[in-house]
């Protein structure tokens, strides 16, 4: 039987841990009230529409549309996760499965290490390293007479989502090795045993067990990528029309809310907030349809 301080001391634990997940909730409640509270009103006050659906960011003659950088903050993660998803789960299943253990223990620290660098530094690299590069290679004979692009720019859409995809890798192979570790040796052998080979085994029987935790690696990727703000404004040109071309700049939401927050006032500052709000449902659809997912793949 359990003692009266053994009682005392599990009955103050879980009052501590109770008041720990009130405080998360609180703190994610404060923050949707601050954001509907203040910017709801000015979607109202410019037309839903409007701003949503308005071509043209210009304070000065009070015109507020963000169409330029949804699609933007769109059209750069979707880049991101073309580039980094295929790469990071290729990493994670060779680390899991076929790496060695003395190759691993160079890879994890090499993985940590990307995970702990700071945005304004990968965004330091892809100023001096990745647009000097690309637009070395966009200026080559091959480019502009067989690929035809003759006005191509380093600070581009490609540069913000090559960087970009290189900054989700240590998420993606950090939380997709973790579920692979996870499978049960006993799917693997039953694999084997059945006649199939190593990496038949890995691929058809070992990845398909571990997808649920692959999606949230996955999920957890396009919410690093999409919220991503200091790393793009360096790289990503900051143009505020709408995207004409893979190698031309923009803007996205997250560089238009740090680029103008500093000087704004008034109405320019209240559309800023209301394209927050609008970042913010962008991650709550996000979550939800990652929630439905997991519910269909439960009840299948």
């Amino acid at each position: 039987m359990k003692t009266k301080s053994v009682v005392n001391k599990e009955t103050v634990m879980q009052w501590v841990f109770t008041i720990c997940a009130c405080v998360s909730i609180l703190a994610v409640a404060l923050i949707c009230l601050f954001l509907f509270a203040n910017g709801l009103p000015t979607i109202g006050k410019i037309g839903p529409l409007k701003f949503l659906l308005g071509t043209n960011w210009k304070p000065g003659n009070d015109l507020y549309g963000i169409l330029p950088m949804i699609l933007g903050s769109i059209y750069v993660t979707a880049g991101a996760i073309i580039i980094g998803v295929p790469t990071g789960l290729l990493t994670a299943i060779y680390m899991s499965r076929f790496a060695s253990p003395r190759t691993n223990r160079v890879l994890l620290p090499a993985v940590q290490l990307l995970a702990g660098i700071p945005s304004v530094v990968y965004g330091f690299f892809g100023m001096v390293v990745l647009v000097p590069g690309i637009q070395a290679i966009l200026k080559t004979d091959f480019v502009r007479k067989v690929l035809h692009i003759n006005n191509g720019k380093g600070m581009s859409l490609f540069t913000a989502s090559l960087l970009l995809g290189i900054m989700i890798l240590p998420t993606i192979i950090t939380v997709s090795k973790t579920s692979l570790d996870a499978v049960p040796q006993s799917y693997y052998e039953g694999s084997l045993a059945l006649g199939a080979t190593h990496e038949r085994s890995v691929f058809f029987t070992v990845l398909p067990a571990a997808k649920s935790g692959v999606m949230s690696a996955v999920i957890l990727g396009i919410g690093r990528a999409i919220g991503e703000t200091m790393a793009v404004v360096m790289v990503a040109g900051n143009q505020t029309w709408m995207p004409q071309g893979l190698f031309q700049g923009l803007r996205t939401m997250t560089s238009n809310i740090v680029i103008e927050m500093g000087y704004a006032a008034g109405l320019h500052r209240e559309a800023l907030i209301a394209t927050g709000v609008v970042l913010f449902v962008f991650i709550l659809l996000i979550n939800l349809c990652f929630n439905l997912v997991k519910g269909a793949e439960k009840n299948a």
